[in-house]
């Protein structure tokens, strides 16, 4: 019905109204999209009538945008680290080149936080990203550029990267589907800074989209020969799933309580599921959900299967450079010297007291380890828990700081390597997103992204911002 070219420059001059307002996008590359939109046109008109490019190209002329912390030919790959704000990709992430090769057009990269490590995606290359529901509010992080650029129908799917929620917060706040996938599946390649040792099974690379309908076949894409790993091709019949729901990890000092409008969202979710497929939602209480925090962060820094090392987050600071002292760097942060973000020098001395008990650590391992067996357990081939995605709605600037370990309720799902959907659920008495994760065990994504589809059809999924 339209031409590419048309659906290209349409998303470009939407890019350009209003990144000015949601600095998402971070570097452009219109005239090449542009150029290739009018590829993609002359390959259809003169192209066979049948099937057959559909099935080479899945994606011919979607538009697409990509977190700067991937490789995207001729495109900055900063990670937000100052000392990196001169290195341009050369080649593209694998994830990307397979987009690419589908068909996608990119339209640029977008926005994260320094070194992809926090919930509040603002560095010192770029500056800040703002919500597109309320600019005073954050993206998430640390996938949040792509968040906002999709929230603000920038952009139709994107691709993220998550090891504690950094694709399910920024799609938790900015009220859009992001699919954290089982590990192991998607390639991680391309991206920096890329996992090592223990953490590489914990880094998922996974899509972000507006509508829960595009997120398969964009992960299909994604994952390549690794999605035959996967059960997508399965039927799934909802009335058969057994639903667990968890209303909060049980009372974790280091995390906020769960805001009275998530779980009056989770309550209507349980409601509906009972009243329209007739099934019984069964409570849980997990008891080890409330040392999540712990759980992730010893997990994180654990040695692996061969003894390396977990990479320390001040070395990649310095990236190859002089190593970085974080105590130092917080002197020059208190009088607008450091080159860094104070949440990144926060993670660089809380780094360093994480390894001074190291009993304790073991300890929350193996509890780790046998949290992951519970939930296997429990979720088997057919289960699916609902869990709240943040314990609040966006907060606002800054304020991620006050409540540091918030991301526990999305990070504890990257150490037992469970694939989890974040699925929107409209907007809050504020006209800010809200949202629920749907979680099933390893190598069941089928089931998660299933509900989704359902979850939208019956709560109306992504709203418009400034619809309201």
């Amino acid at each position: 019905q339209v031409t590419c070219i048309e659906v290209v420059e349409a998303y470009v001059e939407r890019i350009k109204e209003v990144n000015p307002l949601i600095n998402a996008v971070v570097k452009d590359r219109f005239e090449e999209a542009v150029q290739e939109a009018r590829q993609v046109d002359k390959l259809l008109s003169e192209g066979p009538g049948d099937d057959s490019l559909e099935q080479k190209f899945p994606l011919l002329g979607v538009p697409l945008t990509v977190k700067e912390a991937f490789s995207l030919y001729g495109m900055p790959n900063t990670s937000g680290l100052v000392n990196r704000r001169n290195v341009i990709a050369t080649s593209d992430a694998t994830v990307v080149s397979r987009l690419k090769q589908a068909g996608a057009i990119p339209l640029g990269v977008t926005n994260c936080s320094e070194l992809c490590m926090w919930y509040e995606s603002s560095n010192r290359v770029y500056g800040r990203t703002n919500n597109p529901y309320d600019l005073q509010r954050i993206v998430g992080g640390s996938s949040g550029g792509e968040g906002s650029v999709l929230a603000a129908a920038c952009s139709v799917i994107g691709v993220g990267s998550d090891i504690g929620g950094s694709i399910r917060m920024p799609a938790f706040f900015n009220g859009v589907f992001g699919h954290k996938p089982t590990a192991g599946v998607v390639p991680n390649d391309g991206q920096f800074p890329n996992a090592l040792g223990v953490r590489s099974s914990f880094l998922c690379t996974g899509p972000m989209c507006r509508y829960a309908e595009d997120l398969e076949p964009v992960l299909r894409v994604m994952a390549g020969p690794g999605i035959s790993k996967l059960k997508l091709d399965e039927k799934v019949s909802l009335e058969k799933i057994k639903f667990h729901c968890m209303d909060h990890d049980g009372g974790s000092i280091f995390v906020s309580p769960v805001d009275k409008e998530i779980l009056l969202a989770q309550k209507k979710v349980v409601e509906h599921l009972e009243s329209d497929l007739g099934v019984q939602v069964q409570r849980v209480a997990i008891h080890k959900m409330k040392y999540s925090f712990q759980i992730w962060s010893a997990m994180m820094s654990s040695k692996d299967s061969e003894g390396q090392e977990a990479q320390r987050f001040t070395d990649l600071l310095g990236d190859h450079g002089k190593p970085v002292w974080p105590l130092w760097e917080l002197m020059k942060w208190l009088v607008g010297m450091s080159s860094h973000t104070l949440p990144a020098i926060a993670l660089g001395l809380t780094e360093k007291v994480v390894n001074l008990n190291l009993s304790g650590k073991a300890k929350l391992v193996s509890m780790g380890k046998s949290l992951q067996e519970e939930m296997e357990a429990l979720l088997g081939p057919d289960g699916v828990l609902l869990y709240p995605s943040h314990p609040t709605i966006a907060p606002k600037h800054h304020s991620p700081i006050c409540m540091p370990f918030n991301f526990a309720y999305t990070a504890i799902f990257n150490v037992l390597g469970l694939p989890v959907t974040q699925c929107p659920l409209g907007l809050g008495s504020e006209g800010l997103p809200l949202g629920i994760q749907l979680v099933a065990a390893a190598y069941n994504d089928h089931l998660t992204l299933a509900v989704a589809r359902y979850l939208e059809k019956a709560f109306g999924g992504w709203v418009l911002p400034g619809k309201v």
